[in-house]
């Protein structure tokens, strides 16, 4: 539980969407990214592909750490 995957997107180095595997959805941080965010949180194979990322990224690497 301690560990958290997050995903962010960025645009001319300004963050406009993150995932966080704590909130389990993607926030979004200008017009842009909001817009986006609402598109991704509807679809739940996406989500789903996300929350897994956390099994796949985190967890499988967290023995070598």
């Amino acid at each position: 539980n301690d560990i958290e995957f997050i995903y962010s997107g960025y645009y001319n180095m300004d963050e406009f969407l993150r995932f966080s595997s704590s909130l389990g959805k993607y926030v979004g941080y200008t017009e842009l990214g909001v817009k986006n965010a609402e598109r991704l949180n509807k679809d739940a194979s996406v989500l789903a592909g996300m929350k897994a990322a956390k099994e796949t990224y985190c967890k499988h690497n967290i023995d070598i750490w």
